[in-house]
């Protein structure tokens, strides 16, 4: 931007949404920033929808705000003891009650069916409880890249949840056999996009009282840390030596796969972790191999693309009660992106590759 427009007019083409004291703060003073918005700073990331951090991009957007929150504030209010008669309509806390008790129970996959015009909504969800319920050797796993198959190749490790949008009905179906062979499946009927607003407080609280329930804190990460201490200390490394430490992991060939996977136990998961460009050929080729790794050993599989899921299902991962079977992906960028060591200059010390395989070094350390 400083090389196209001059320096002078730079700034006014950001805009900073930030905690307040953060050094973002102070970047968009230095460069003058068209505007900086300060978010409460008692709201933790992946809680932060309906704060400043999901409001902004949606107005930019031309999201109805004032709806969209709206929709909010009836959800907060029915959740409130005040609004409920004794048999009243805290979804809220029936909906953490069911992850919390069946997650005890051993079903602790939650696995998400989406009328496909929200199926976006799994990303948010996914972060929210993966990062919430997995530590301490507890967790929820939250699966949500997984296509709907035949009943047949699911365990006994499985809740479902349906996100239905008022009209459409094209995976009715699929729901039903689910139910009809004894899976349990909570269902929760959207009038319109809108209706996201009330979706995200009912998760929001929901993951709360299962967080309570598996007697943990839903609001730290104690792991995320962890995996960022440890990626710092290979870009350290990288520094001094020119080169990463080898991976601690196993390189992957069929033969390699299929024994790792054959000593998987009743209640493990996979998770494929794609440090490679995400596309949509990516992605259908990702799909592919979590069907076939399902489908052959009946294990729930997930697929995060790196670095990305370090601040998603990251968290579960290092977290839980160590039942995680992890494929990790990594490939050479190509072409070295320099970034710099400071603003508006051309000196840099390591590339955008390098930093993602010290984040995958870092994670698998």
């Amino acid at each position: 931007m400083a090389a196209e427009l001059g320096a002078a007019r730079t700034g006014e083409h950001f805009i900073a949404i930030t905690d307040p004291g953060s050094k973002l703060v102070t970047l968009a003073a230095q460069h003058g920033f068209r505007a900086t918005f300060l978010n409460d700073p008692n709201i933790g990331g992946r809680y932060s929808a309906l704060s400043y951090f999901g409001l902004v991009p949606a107005a930019l957007m031309g999201v109805d705000v004032v709806t969209l929150l709206e929709r909010a504030l009836v959800a907060g209010c029915n959740c409130e003891s005040c609004n409920c008669s004794p048999d009243g309509n805290n979804y809220g806390a029936y909906l953490g009650a069911i992850m919390g008790e069946l997650a005890r129970a051993g079903r602790d996959k939650m696995t998400f069916i989406f009328s496909p015009d929200i199926a976006a909504f799994g990303d948010w969800v996914e972060q929210l409880i993966a990062e919430s319920t997995g530590k301490e050797g507890r967790g929820i796993l939250p699966v949500v890249t997984e296509p709907a198959v035949v009943p047949g190749v699911y365990g006994a490790d499985r809740l479902f949840v349906y996100l239905r949008l008022r009209g459409d009905d094209s995976q009715d179906g699929t729901a039903r056999a689910l139910a009809d062979v004894g899976h349990p499946l909570v269902t929760i009927h959207l009038d319109d996009g809108y209706d996201l607003g009330g979706q995200f407080f009912l998760w929001e609280m929901a993951t709360t009282v299962a967080g309570y329930r598996l007697g943990i804190n839903p609001f730290d990460q104690p792991n995320v840390e962890a995996a960022k201490v440890l990626a710092r200390e290979m870009i350290d490394a990288f520094q001094k030596k020119g080169v990463l430490p080898e991976s601690p992991g196993t390189p992957l060939s069929l033969e390699t796969l299929h024994a790792f996977l054959a000593g998987s136990r009743s209640g493990d998961y996979v998770a494929i972790q794609a440090y490679i460009q995400p596309t949509d050929e990516t992605y259908r080729l990702l799909q592919a191999m979590a069907a076939q790794i399902r489908e052959r050993y009946c294990l729930a599989t997930t697929i995060g693309y790196g670095p990305r899921f370090l601040h998603s299902t990251g968290q579960l991962h290092k977290g839980d009660g160590g039942n995680g079977l992890f494929i990790q992906l990594t490939s050479d960028a190509g072409r070295r992106l320099p970034i710099p060591d400071e603003t508006g200059r051309d000196e840099s010390g390591i590339s955008f590759g390098i930093l993602k395989l010290a984040q995958a070094a870092g994670d698998a350390e």
